[in-house]
């Protein structure tokens, strides 16, 4: 079973990620986990943060010469920007001209976690809210998904993301594959439409320029998965269900469709289903690689919306909680679109549940088992796929 807790603050000393489940003997460095942490960190519209940190992941146990060991990996991400909110952030009550620099904040954004979580953990401080559920926690998601992609690498499975949509500007229908999703790996938003992207890229500027901040929609595509994992047998082991959860953790994400999704509700059965061909293949992928709750053998397509970033340089009305009167919002470093980064935190999320999947179908306390496993899974697919006729 893998499990995943993780731990930290914004501006804390680091982020930390406890992984439970990996087998032991898995190739992992820490190289494998900093490409995926400077790929959350990159795209068009980023704020200052990213120019100030430079993720690198520290891993602390569970692997030893480079393989894993089949205990609880436990990695840190320091975050760098820690000198200089060590103070504010102290563990430690702070000295009275030290906590008047960390002053509370009193004036909850709309559309973020302040106000609500106040009032759930009875913070007078929003400072203790905004700072978990800053999306700069998601830097020990995405390290921990590296791991998971390692582990499905090893079975052929691979994962990549790309950018549909921002600000209302929609990227042109252009074929997804491998390579395809590798070209466009440098791009400002990884989009497959270079016009489109060009567009988008001028609607970021213009709403910097205006103070305010843009959503958009990214796909995350998953090739070389088996059929069979998840399963229909319970609601609660159905893969859908567990993806869409998933995702839908992510801050500002608010939408999560499979396949065609919510397009398959205008058109009638015959347009909405996929053939099967001889060799178990389909002649389309409009299901998106689901069906039943459980993988089908064709690419995984999942797509989510993302909501403007709720931070706003020129910030929208509240009320100031230490008067009950209107007032502004506070106003925290933020960026403008971080689109391409949540895509990236939809991948290690994506690939997280499918890792659990994955295990909970072919088992194995070493690598080596849940290969057998998997090996003797695929002979026996294949033989369903091309049966000798008496």
């Amino acid at each position: 079973m893998w499990r995943l807790s993780t731990a930290g603050e914004s501006h804390g000393k680091a982020l930390v990620a406890v992984l439970e489940g990996p087998p032991a003997g898995l190739s992992l460095s820490a190289g494998d986990i900093d490409r995926d942490l400077r790929r959350r960190q990159r795209g068009y519209g980023r704020g200052p943060r990213m120019a100030l940190e430079a993720d690198r992941c520290e891993i602390l146990s569970g692997v030893r010469h480079g393989r894993t060991l089949g205990s609880p990996i436990a990695l840190l991400v320091p975050n760098r920007d820690w000198p200089n909110w060590e103070e504010v952030m102290s563990p430690t009550p702070p000295e009275p001209e030290a906590a008047r620099e960390g002053h509370p904040c009193r004036r909850p954004r709309p559309g973020h976690a302040d106000l609500a979580g106040a009032l759930k953990y009875s913070h007078t401080d929003l400072r203790n809210v905004l700072e978990r559920s800053s999306a700069r926690a998601t830097a020990a998601l995405v390290a921990a998904g590296a791991v998971a992609r390692r582990f499905l690498a090893e079975f052929g499975i691979t994962c990549g993301s790309h950018v549909v949509a921002v600000g209302g500007i929609r990227a042109a229908a252009r074929p997804v594959t491998p390579e395809t999703l590798a070209a466009a790996e440098e791009a400002p938003l990884r989009c497959l439409d270079p016009e489109a992207e060009e567009a988008m890229c001028r609607a970021i500027d213009e709403a910097a320029e205006r103070g305010d901040t843009l959503g958009g929609v990214f796909e995350v595509v998953v090739f070389g998965l088996p059929p069979g994992l998840g399963t229909y047998v319970t609601m609660e082991g159905r893969l859908d269900g567990r993806l869409a959860a998933a995702v839908m953790a992510i801050p500002a994400v608010k939408g999560v469709e499979v396949g065609d999704g919510f397009a398959l509700a205008a058109v009638p059965g015959s347009q909405a289903h996929d053939p099967i061909l001889p060799g178990l293949r389909r002649a389309t992928n409009r299901a998106g690689g689901l069906e039943g709750g459980m993988t089908n053998g064709e690419p995984l397509l999942l797509r989510a919306a993302m909501k403007p970033i709720a931070t706003l340089r020129r910030p929208l009305p509240t009320v100031d909680l230490d008067t009950g009167e209107a007032a502004v919002a506070d106003v925290h470093r933020s960026d403008v679109c971080a689109v391409p980064a949540a895509a990236v935190v939809a991948e290690a999320q994506v690939l997280l549940v499918l890792a659990a999947a994955f295990a909970a179908k072919f088992g194995g306390d070493s690598l080596a088992e849940t290969r057998r496993a998997h090996h003797a899974y695929q002979e026996e697919i294949r033989q369903w796929a091309t049966p000798t006729s008496c």
